[in-house]
């Protein structure tokens, strides 16, 4: 190995990007993402819902009583395969989507990006346009520059604190657990991820930026997967504007486009706002690139400049592989897109039915196996079985149990009751014993189903669980 190659750096050195501010259709677009999705995350945990049993939040993720509140609809741990259900769904949606319009969740909806938007506007705010932050940058340290840099960071801190203790607000009564978390009551837990959310936010949406999207991020790697010719992407109309030799800035006898074309010159003037607007600083003429986040601020820079000529949009603008070689129309219905939609309309019903069918109490049974079955004094044989019952319901439930699938001459016995009365969202563990003559099953175990009946609410249907009756073998 020479010299050369030895001392030459594993990584490039990174080129800090100063986005510059555009106004446009995509722009307002973005903007209105921002909005709702601030809105949503910071306003949800205040909202209250009043219900008769339960917090009144409207939204809380009760991990001490095991129940997650949305809304009208109350999550306990057996419904845990719902979000097997909600992932599929988001992964089947992010696939349909990226097939019809590229990389649109990471330019619009992506966590990443969305906050990124706001430090942006932040570092704007303080330290002025594009022009003004880079000659700040440039500048030796003065009070002046100390102070315009402390400050940015100190929002940005406050936006990340924010954020940190919002997502905490999720998981306990709001104003309760915001009261207790300033006087210094709240559990550890509260305190650690307020901490690690403060500080993973502030390095990801302040200091990392681009460099999260670029090398952190794995969807940029594999979502070459789903783009076909028909996938829409944003792109630079080259035929129109221009190789490199035919960009070229206005000047005498380059200033309309009929001087242009006379010329051989493109519409492309060349001056940069495409790029200077760009999150990831990347040049869209040269092509679709890995850095891409299709967030389209291009096409609001280029269309800006359009207008201030008076030529038509659209040199930068959504196209596809299939119209940009063969000028031809970009499919929407098509093999791979129509499968993705069939399976997202199918898991989106599968898990409506699942919640709309919900039933209002679910029962389990595990049988003792220490001993797994005994014989009395009697002669009957005797099972002893384990019942959990979990009322899911905001009212009281009375259940009647009862054994089917035994011969005559059974006994299913509770104890001193016969009756349970269960108080709403009240989970129940109780013990009982089926006991029946040897000779019943002629040596064989049997099952059976031990069936719980309500008895105060005639609208909720029984519910049943299989079991096992066990007998000494012959």
């Amino acid at each position: 190995m020479n010299e050369t190659t030895s001392q030459s750096p594993l990584y490039a050195a990174r080129t800090h990007i100063y986005p510059r501010s555009v106004r446009g259709r995509f722009r307002r677009l973005k903007w209105g993402v921002v909005a709702l999705a601030y809105g949503v995350y910071f306003l949800l945990p205040w909202l209250r819902w009043q219900r008769e049993v339960g917090a009144d939040q409207a939204v809380l993720f009760d991990l001490a009583g095991r129940k997650f509140y949305l809304f009208e609809l109350v999550v306990h741990p057996q419904d845990i395969f719902w979000l097997a259900g909600l992932l599929m769904i988001a992964a089947y949606l992010l696939f349909f989507v990226t097939g019809l319009a590229g990389r649109v969740f990471c330019g619009y909806f992506c966590f990443q990006t969305l906050w990124t938007d706001v430090y942006i506007g932040i570092e704007r705010l303080v330290q002025g346009e594009r022009p003004a932050r880079i000659r700040l940058a440039k500048q030796p340290w003065s009070v002046g520059k100390a102070f315009k840099i402390g400050l940015t960071h100190g929002l940005w801190l406050l936006v990340a604190f924010l954020t940190g203790i919002t997502f905490v607000l999720y998981w306990g009564d709001a104003p309760q657990l915001l009261r207790q978390f300033f006087a210094g009551e709240a559990p550890f837990a509260a305190y650690a991820t307020t901490v690690f959310l403060t500080a993973t936010t502030y390095v990801m949406a302040g200091i990392a930026r681009e460099q999260v999207c670029t090398y952190m991020c794995p969807y940029a790697r594999f979502q070459s997967v789903m783009f076909d010719k028909d996938t829409l992407i944003v792109s630079y109309d080259e035929a129109r504007g221009g190789d490199e030799r035919g960009r070229t800035k206005l000047a005498a006898g380059l200033k309309t486009r009929e001087q242009r074309q006379q010329s051989g010159v493109g519409d492309c003037i060349d001056c940069g706002y495409c790029v200077q607007v760009c999150p990831t600083g990347i040049d869209i003429r040269n092509g679709l690139q890995i850095q891409c986040i299709s967030c389209a601020l291009c096409i609001d820079a280029c269309d800006t400049i359009m207008d201030s000529l008076g030529w038509p949009r659209g040199l930068v603008g959504y196209t596809s592989e299939r119209k940009s070689e063969t000028g031809q129309q970009a499919r929407l219905l098509r093999p791979k897109v129509i499968g993705y939609a069939a399976v997202l309309v199918l898991a989106v019903g599968l898990l409506a039915w699942s919640v709309s069918h919900q039933a209002a109490f679910d029962l389990s049974v595990a049988q003792v196996r220490e001993p797994i079955f005994v014989q009395l004094s009697d002669g009957r044989i005797q099972n002893s079985y384990e019942i959990k019952v979990n009322n899911k319901t905001n009212r009281t439930l009375t259940l009647r149990f009862r054994a089917e699938g035994l011969p005559a001459g059974a006994e299913l016995d509770f104890g001193r009751f016969n009756e349970v009365d269960m108080n709403p969202e009240q989970r129940l563990r109780l013990a009982a014993k089926v006991r029946l003559l040897p000779n019943a099953f002629d040596g064989q175990s049997h099952p059976f189903e031990l069936v719980a009946e309500p008895q105060n609410r005639p609208e909720l249907a029984a519910v049943t669980h299989p079991s096992v009756f066990f007998v000494p073998q012959r």
